[in-house]
């Protein structure tokens, strides 16, 4: 019993923690549900969990939950609509437009977080991860909607170019880190404009937030 409130304690006082364990655990799940309707429902009501998460770790930021929920609340709708008629356009680039902003908002808000004050705290360095990951999935959205908005905009390796929301999160993931491994290219002028921008967050991610988390962790220890 003491172990589970001592979990219980963990989980409550480190919420980016449990949005970066339910991001990176909906990762991995995904492939193993999304071929069927029944799993991708499975996959909506789980992705509705990490906006929930989202906003709750958004509420001990600098940042206005309200706004999160102001978004929050209608993409868990639209999620849902996206896992039942995952073919509808409309559906999909309305749930693109709410879900990119909420998320873009999370890691604002998560950003501010991390630059609060001059102390390096564990939730802190669990918000270095998941601001990261909410990043890359912001801008997954904003290529499903460039895909509805401009068909072809993005040309897989076997000739494709309509691509599955997670098809999108592999391209964003890996350009956002830069390692260049994606299967799938922005061939659109629009698209490749959304990619460079994407790069751009990257790099300075890395520059600016984990540069400076590192700092104030090694002054700290000195």
């Amino acid at each position: 019993m003491r172990d589970v409130n001592e979990t219980a304690r963990i989980l409550r006082t480190h919420p980016s923690a449990v949005l970066l364990a339910a991001q990176l655990v909906t990762v991995l799940a995904y492939p193993f549900f999304d071929a069927t309707a029944a799993g991708r429902a499975v996959i909506g009501v789980v992705q509705m969990g990490v906006v929930l998460i989202a906003l709750w770790a958004v509420r001990r930021t600098p940042a206005l939950s309200w706004v999160g929920l102001v978004f929050g609340a209608p993409a868990m709708v639209f999620t849902v609509l996206e896992a039942v008629h995952p073919g509808s356009d409309a559906v999909v680039l309305v749930s693109a437009l709410l879900h990119a902003p909420f998320y873009f908002y999370v890691s604002y808000g998560m950003i501010r977080y991390l630059f609060h004050d001059e102390r390096v705290t564990r939730d802190e360095l669990y918000a270095t991860g998941a601001a990261f990951t909410v990043v890359a999935w912001g801008f997954a959205y904003v290529y499903a909607a460039a895909q509805v908005l401009w068909p072809g905009s993005f040309l897989g390796v076997e000739g494709t170019d309509q691509h599955t929301w997670f098809e999108l999160l592999f391209l964003s993931f890996t350009t956002l880190t830069s390692v260049g491994l994606s299967d799938i290219v922005p061939v659109g002028q629009h698209a490749r404009s959304l990619v460079m921008v994407e790069q751009v967050a990257g790099v300075l991610y890395i520059a600016l937030v984990v540069a400076r988390m590192v700092g104030l962790t090694v002054t700290r220890a000195r």
